[in-house]
């Protein structure tokens, strides 16, 4: 039961990581980034990469894969926004 929660959870938790690719679609169609809040992006990036640390620490993959995906996707966000800034 427990390596199925954790599954679904990390299923769950990619498909949000990817979320902000939605904001990033947006920012290209528009060639701007003005409403967009580069600093709360920045807050989640941090928070990514201390779960994935204890991720690793822990050798808990299912902290692992969905908070590297989440972080790349934070930090192409936070890459695209300030291209367009």
């Amino acid at each position: 039961m427990e390596s199925t929660l954790a599954f679904t959870a990390a299923a769950w938790a990619i498909a949000m990581a990817l979320g902000p690719v939605l904001q990033i679609r947006r920012i290209v169609d528009q060639q701007s980034s003005r409403g967009v809040s580069i600093a709360f992006f920045a807050v989640l990036l941090v928070g990514f990469g201390l779960w994935l640390a204890y991720g690793i620490a822990a050798g808990n993959l299912a902290l692992i894969v969905p908070n590297t995906v989440a972080a790349i996707v934070m930090a192409a966000t936070i890459g695209v926004a300030l291209r367009y800034r």
